[in-house]
């Protein structure tokens, strides 16, 4: 046997010998964490960890008045009333609502949406578009205020598939929102707010009574 024979005789050995390390099987979180309760934890967690600000609010009334004060002397572009869960639209002038010509949204400070889902395991928005809830208003305004039910809640992108699946299918778009948004150069400096809002506030509001 020559020397190269000998060489790859070796490599050929040792390819059939070599044996994958065994890959990890993630384990199906147990239903009882992944209560309403843990999943607000845990986007309250991921949420931080973007950089996201996150108010939980106890009664509609507070949804309103956080809205109001987050809100107020600025430029408002907001989904129709009638989608803004806990009335969250009678803080908002009439003029601020609904459709709006191009340049007014252009002009908008701050951009006031609902939620169709809140994602725990990533801090995750999901906003359905279709009339009455552009998506420009969640991507043109430097600012994005989103107001969350508990029930929107979803512990993982896949729940929400599930949840929505078949509405989804009926929806011009879907758009997910985490966190601001950030751009990074070929020389990794992150910058905020370059493509989208380079803020985001959360409002989470009571149980349904």
């Amino acid at each position: 046997m020559t020397a190269r024979e000998s060489i790859l005789s070796r490599v050929a050995a040792a390819q059939r010998t070599a044996r994958l390390p065994a890959r990890p099987v993630a384990e199906p979180m147990a239903a009882a964490t992944r209560s309403r309760s843990h999943c607000l934890e845990r986007f309250g967690q991921e949420l931080a960890a973007l950089g996201v600000g996150c108010h939980v609010e106890t009664t509609a009334e507070a949804v309103r008045e956080r809205v109001r004060c987050l809100v107020e002397g600025q430029r408002v572009l907001s989904w129709d009333a009638e989608h803004l869960p806990y009335e969250a639209g009678a803080v908002l002038t009439a003029a601020s609502r609904g459709s709006s010509p191009r340049a007014k949204q252009a002009a908008a400070e701050v951009g006031v949406t609902g939620c169709d889902g809140a994602i725990a395991e990533t801090g995750t928005l999901a906003l359905l578009s279709g009339r009455g809830r552009s998506r420009a208003v969640s991507l043109l305004p430097p600012v994005h205020v989103a107001i969350v039910r508990p029930e929107d809640l979803c512990f993982s992108m896949g729940e929400f598939f599930a949840r929505h699946g078949a509405r989804m299918s009926q929806e011009p778009s879907c758009t997910f929102v985490t966190g601001p948004s950030r751009t990074a150069d070929i020389e990794l400096t992150l910058t905020l707010g370059v493509h989208g809002p380079g803020r985001v506030v959360v409002v989470i509001g009571p149980e349904p009574a």
